[in-house]
């Protein structure tokens, strides 16, 4: 069964993040293969296998306001990943070349064989980058992720969520007594030499110069040893909401928006999910969409090497238009 972790306050109200859009017409993204106005869908080949994240599971110790994933204290939808089914895909990501190993949740030191897979990943060579809030369920391993900082050095990165430079939008979207914590962890990480990032979110009609610049003022008030002018440092991302209306991605939007298939997540990376009521672990397109069967790609990396259709608003909203991608 999996472990349960008792929450703190959840948002009161809604999401100070909340996308400002008219509902997503239901003719949108129902054809994997063209739009709603007759065009070709836009598709990502794989070029490369440079990320494989590896979700933990869903359960978390905070009930976020806007979570895509929908992560909870209660939400066991994707299963606890465990060390031995991850061990078979580090296999498949060593012989493809894959750099980095991404850890993604819920939390991801919630899940018992956290430490384990984490130590694999190091031990194999790669890269890891684990995304956390930087809490409690982070802060009982001190000791064992200062040995992993010991022997591997500036190859873990954490990245920790700090969703606004100030307390009060960061507790509109993360709950009450959420943010002293969060901040406590961060000093932690960056006064005992680890290589972290926090990853932010940008207000609706905010800036990100001026984010970056209240960011840059928090870190230095707080001693924590981050660049905000650095995108790999801070990193600021787009909002989601699947129920809001965007444009549909066309072969054609790749010359217009001056970009290419190549600079598109699912060109570079996968998730490896242990969806509840499924007898193991599958390969999805993303770290975005855990859920939606038509991004399921299969039991194997090796088999999850086809094209993506950008099917899917977060396609949209947040990779292509929003220019953004989970990896380091």
């Amino acid at each position: 069964m999996a472990m349960r972790s008792k929450s703190r306050t959840a948002p009161a109200g809604p999401s100070p993040f909340a996308v400002e859009a008219a509902a997503l017409p239901t003719e949108k993204f129902a054809d994997p293969q063209v739009t709603a106005k007759g065009e070709p869908r836009a598709h990502v080949a794989l070029t490369r296998l440079d990320t494989l994240w590896l979700n933990t599971g869903t359960l978390c110790n905070l009930a976020c306001a806007t979570c895509y994933i929908e992560s909870s204290p209660t939400n066991d939808a994707l299963l606890y990943l465990r060390a031995a089914d991850a061990m078979r895909f580090l296999d498949e990501a060593q012989a493809m070349g894959t750099r980095e190993i991404g850890f993604t949740g819920g939390e991801p030191f919630m899940n018992p064989d956290m430490l384990g897979m984490l130590e694999d990943a190091l031990a194999r060579g790669f890269e890891a980058l684990v995304l956390t809030n930087a809490m409690k369920p982070m802060r009982r391993h001190e000791t064992a992720l200062l040995a992993l900082r010991e022997r591997h050095g500036d190859r873990l990165t954490l990245r920790v969520s700090l969703d606004h430079h100030t307390k009060a939008v960061h507790e509109g979207e993360r709950g009450a007594r959420s943010w002293e914590p969060a901040l406590d962890g961060l000093r932690w990480l960056s006064a005992s030499g680890f290589s972290i990032a926090v990853a932010g979110r940008l207000l609706p009609g905010e800036g990100e110069a001026e984010a970056r610049a209240a960011y840059a003022e928090l870190f230095e008030r707080e001693g924590i040893a981050i660049d905000a002018s650095n995108p790999a440092r801070l990193v600021l991302f787009p909002e989601m909401d699947a129920d809001k209306d965007i444009a549909e991605i066309t072969t054609a939007c790749w010359d217009i928006l001056g970009k290419s298939p190549a600079d598109i997540m699912c060109a570079s990376s996968r998730m490896v999910v242990h969806r509840k009521g499924q007898p193991g672990p599958r390969i999805v397109a993303c770290t975005l969409i855990p859920y939606d069967p038509g991004f399921d790609l299969g039991e194997t990396l090796s088999g999850a090497a086809r094209e993506i259709a950008l099917n899917h608003p977060h396609c949209a909203r947040f990779c292509v238009l929003g220019g953004a991608s989970c990896s380091a």
